[in-house]
């Protein structure tokens, strides 16, 4: 992992395949980093979440269609251990919905390309660029991901983007240490 990253986002696959041992061992390693447990918690929410939390995680994700009592219960809990909550927009959400997880405090958002529609050729596109400066504006902090290329980055410029995860354009890159670079280089271009 290059040393300048500030996050480790440990996938869904992973949790899942690995549970929260995975966790546990990243934040072993590299205790610096902000460590992201993708569990896309639907319900449970304060159970799953104290599971990541217990294994060292900095922050969970929680999926937009669970119900808002799942993600209080999640966010209850992260406070307890100095933590937060994403909640991953994957699939269907609506507005009021966004305005439900603020009114509850939750100031973070995952706004994620899904693998499954990246494989059948969806791409950033308007509606994306415009639903993300709607959260944005909304209050929330803005995490983007989903086959996010380096040739994307520009789609959002102007937008105060919290984070860029951008898994597999790195891990499967040539050289991932000089891909994150690339990376934050042109995102320190783009944004200063």
């Amino acid at each position: 992992m290059p040393k300048k990253s500030t996050l480790s986002k440990w996938g869904t696959i992973l949790c899942v395949g690995e549970g929260v041992r995975a966790v546990r061992d990243l934040k072993a390693l590299y205790p610096h980093k902000i460590v992201l447990a993708d569990a896309k918690i639907a319900d449970a929410g304060k159970i799953l979440s104290r599971m990541c939390f217990e294994a060292n995680a900095d922050w969970v994700t929680v999926i937009c269609c669970a119900d808002i009592n799942t993600a209080k219960g999640a966010l209850d809990v992260a406070k307890e251990f100095n933590g937060d909550v994403q909640i991953e927009l994957t699939g269907y959400w609506t507005w009021e919905q966004a305005q439900q997880w603020r009114d509850a405090g939750i100031q973070q958002v995952v706004y994620h390309r899904s693998r499954d529609a990246q494989a059948a050729g969806v791409a950033w596109g308007e509606a994306d660029i415009t639903a993300i400066k709607r959260l944005s504006d909304m209050g929330f902090k803005v995490t983007v991901t989903g086959g996010l290329a380096l040739e994307d980055l520009p789609l959002f410029k102007g937008i105060p983007i919290h984070v860029f995860i951008a898994g597999r354009s790195i891990r499967d890159a040539e050289s991932p240490v000089e891909a994150a670079r690339q990376f934050k280089r042109s995102i320190a271009q783009l944004w200063g």
